[in-house]
C-alpha cells in the first residue's frame, strides 16, 4: 500500500478526523525531513521498501541515491553532514548491508559528522528462529557511534528517529544508527506531526574565557589552529571577527581550511613547522590534539621551552585529557571565541601586538611559496605529482569542492590547495578511511549544485570505489577525478623499505587505465604521461558535464616528504 493511501485521514468515533495513518517508513522518513534531510543514500533491500515508498509517495517526493556498495551511501551521507552541517542520511538494508556501513560510520565518529544511519532488522515477529540476515545490529556501532538503538515497535520509529538525529547534530557531533524491524517497518498507525532540532547552544565558563584570554595577554609568539569543528559548529564567522581584531597568525586544520581563504597575511599554514617550533602559545580550536598536532606538544626542541597549550572544543568531552594543557574552554565555538576576544579586548592594560611574530611567519610563507614554484611546474618524466597541482591550483573557482582520498598523492593538495571559502575542503579526517571519496563526490554535487567538484584519488583508493560512477552517471552527477597513478601503496612502499630494506604488498599493476573504467561506465577520461598535457585535459573534464577522469602517471619516486606516519 502507498503512502497516500496510509496517510489519509480516518473519522473517529464522532465522526471527526483522526490523525491520518501511514507505515513505518512515512514515521521515519518525516522526521528526517524535519531535521533537514533533502536526500536519502541506499543500496536497494526489502528490509527498508517503506523508507523509499515514503520518499517516492509523498507530495514533495525526496531524491534517492542508489549506489552499488553500501559504504559509498555511507561516506555520502557523511559528507552530507560535513557540507551542510545538519545530518545526512543514508539507510541500509538488513545484515550485510548494514554491517557494510561500519568503516564508514567508525571515520564519522572520529571526524565528529553529523550523521544518522537507519537499518532494517529481521522481523520482530520471527525474531531468534533464524530469518534471513538476523543481526542485533545496535551493540556492532555502540564503540563507533555517538548512539545506536532498535526502534522496536511502529510507535518507537519517529521518537527513536528524532533522538537518533537529535544526538548526530549536537556537540560533539557524529554518526547514529537506528534499526527497525522488517514487520514494524511495513506495519501503519496514526502519524504524529514530526519535530525539527531541539538543541540549544553549550555555554562555556566564564572563567575558563578569561583564563585564556589572561594567557593571551601573555604571549609573546601564539599561534591559532582552527579545524573542522570550528565550521562544524557555525564558528566561521567568530574564527573570522577573532582572527581580524587579533592579528593572531593561524593555521588551518581539516575543514577548518578555507575559515581564513587562501592568501590571506594571517595564514601561515605553509610556515606549519616553525610556527609551531617558535611559538609560546599555541591555542587549538576545533579539533583534537591527536598525531596531527604532536600530540599536543609544540616546539621543546634542544632543550627549548615548550609552548604553552589552549585546547577549544564545542564539548567537554572533546578537551584533551593527555595533553600538559595551560587553559582550556568547552562549548558552542562562536560563544567560546568571541567570549575570548571580548575578555582579551577588556583586559587592563595594553593590547598585544604580535604584528613583528607575524611578518616573520608571512617572510617564511613567501620563501615557501617561492620554493614551491619549481615543483608545481615541473616538467620531470615521469611526472612529478606536484605539477598536477600546479595545472589544478588556477583552474579552482573560488567555491569549488575539492575532495581528497588518498595516501601520498593526497598529501600533496594538503600542501598546496588552499580553499578560498569554508567547506571547500573534503578528507576522510583523522580515520584515514581510503574509498570515501566517490561518496563525498556525490554530496558535494547534491549540496553545491552550481560548484566544481573535484576529487583527488590516489590509484590505490581509486580502485575502491570507481564502481560507483556508475551511480554518478544514473543520477547525473558530474564530477572532476583525477588519478595520481604512481602504481603503487605509496604511503606503506616507503616505510617498509625505510624500516626492512625492502617493500611487499605495495605495488599494483603498471599503468591501470582507471580512465577507461570511467567511459565504460558512461563517464568520460584519458590518460595523461605528458606533463604538458595536464592543463589541457583538466579543462576538457571541467567541460565534459560528465563524470571525467583525469588518470596521470606519476613518478613513485617522487614521495611526499612528511614528518609523521600517524604513529
Amino acid at each position: 500500500m502507498s503512502q497516500t493511501d496510509e496517510s489519509a485521514a480516518t473519522p473517529d468515533a464522532d465522526g471527526e478526523s483522526s490523525a491520518p495513518t501511514a507505515h513505518g517508513g512515512v514515521h521515519a522518513l518525516e522526521v528526517a525531513r524535519a531535521h533537514g534531510v533533502q536526500a536519502m543514500f541506499t543500496l536497494s533491500g526489502a528490509h527498508v521498501f517503506p523508507m523509499y515508498d515514503a520518499a517516492v509517495t509523498a507530495a514533495d517526493p525526496m531524491p534517492i541515491i542508489d549506489v552499488r556498495h553500501e559504504p559509498t551511501a555511507v561516506f555520502a551521507a557523511e559528507a552530507v553532514g560535513k557540507l551542510t552541517r545538519t545530518p545526512g542520511l543514508a539507510v541500509l538494508t538488513a545484515g550485510p548491508g548494514v554491517t557494510n556501513g561500519v568503516s564508514p560510520v567508525a571515520q564519522a565518529h572520529f571526524a565528529g559528522s553529523p550523521l544518522v544511519v537507519v537499518g532494517g532488522r529481521a522481523p520482530a515477529g520471527r525474531w531468534g528462529m533464524g530469518t534471513l540476515q538476523e543481526l542485533d545490529h545496535p551493540p556492532i556501532f555502540e564503540t563507533v557511534s555517538t548512539w545506536a538503538a532498535t526502534a522496536h515497535t511502529l510507535a518507537d520509529i519517529a521518537p527513536t528517529v528524532h533522538e537518533a538525529f537529535n544526538r548526530a547534530g549536537s556537540s560533539h557531533r557524529g554518526p547514529t544508527f537506528v534499526d527497525v524491524p522488517m514487520d514494524e517497518f511495513f506495519n501503519a498507525g496514526p502519524l504524529g506531526a514530526a519535530t525539527g532540532p531541539d538543541r540549544a547552544p553549550l555555554q562555556p565558563n566564564a572563567d575558563d574565557l578569561n583564563r585564556v584570554a589572561r594567557l593571551l595577554q601573555d604571549a609573546h609568539h601564539p599561534v591559532l589552529v582552527l579545524g573542522t569543528d570550528v565550521w562544524a559548529d557555525g564558528a566561521e564567522d567568530a574564527a573570522s571577527r577573532f582572527a581580524a581584531e587579533t592579528g593572531i597568525p593561524v593555521i588551518a586544520n581539516g575543514m577548518g581550511r578555507g575559515l581564513l581563504p587562501g592568501g590571506h597575511p594571517q595564514l601561515v599554514t605553509k610556515a606549519r613547522s616553525a610556527a609551531f617550533s617558535g611559538a609560546d602559545l599555541v591555542v587549538v580550536a576545533g579539533t583534537p590534539l591527536d598525531f596531527r598536532l604532536g600530540y599536543g606538544v609544540f616546539g621543546g626542541k634542544d632543550g627549548a621551552t615548550p609552548a604553552r597549550v589552549v585546547h577549544l572544543a564545542d564539548s567537554p568531552g572533546q578537551l584533551s585529557t593527555h595533553a600538559d594543557l595551560a587553559g582550556s574552554a568547552a562549548g558552542d565555538l562562536t560563544l567560546v571565541l568571541d567570549g575570548i576576544l571580548a575578555a582579551l579586548q577588556s583586559a587592563p592594560g595594553s593590547r598585544p601586538d604580535w604584528s613583528s611574530w607575524l611578518g616573520q611567519l608571512q617572510d617564511l610563507v613567501s620563501a615557501a611559496a617561492a620554493r614551491d614554484v619549481d615543483l608545481l611546474a615541473s616538467t620531470s618524466d615521469p611526472i612529478h605529482p606536484a605539477r598536477i597541482y600546479g595545472e589544478l591550483l588556477p583552474r579552482l573557482a573560488d567555491d569549488a569542492v575539492v575532495i581528497g582520498d588518498g595516501g601520498d598523492f593526497v598529501s600533496f593538495a594538503g600542501k598546496f590547495v588552499e580553499p578560498q571559502r569554508p567547506g571547500g575542503w573534503l578528507d576522510p579526517g583523522p580515520y584515514g578511511c581510503l574509498g570515501a571519496g566517490m561518496g563525498a563526490a556525490m554530496a558535494a554535487r547534491i549540496t553545491r549544485p552550481s560548484s566544481q567538484v573535484v576529487v583527488l584519488f590516489g590509484d590505490g583508493a581509486a580502485g575502491m570505489s570507481l564502481m560507483d560512477v556508475d551511480t554518478l552517471v544514473r543520477h547525473d552527477l558530474p564530477v572532476v577525478m583525477i588519478v595520481g597513478n604512481n602504481s603503487a601503496w605509496g604511503l606503506e612502499k616507503s616505510p617498509m623499505q625505510m624500516l626492512y630494506g625492502y617493500d611487499v604488498a605495495a605495488d599494483l599493476a603498471p599503468h591501470t587505465r582507471y580512465d577507461q573504467v570511467v567511459t565504460a561506465l558512461g563517464g568520460g577520461g584519458e590518460m595523461v604521461t605528458d606533463p604538458a598535457q595536464i592543463g589541457p585535459a583538466l579543462d576538457r573534464a571541467f567541460a565534459s558535464g560528465v563524470p571525467y577522469l583525469v588518470n596521470v602517471m606519476t613518478d613513485v619516486s617522487a614521495e611526499y616528504p612528511r614528518t609523521t606516519h600517524g604513529v
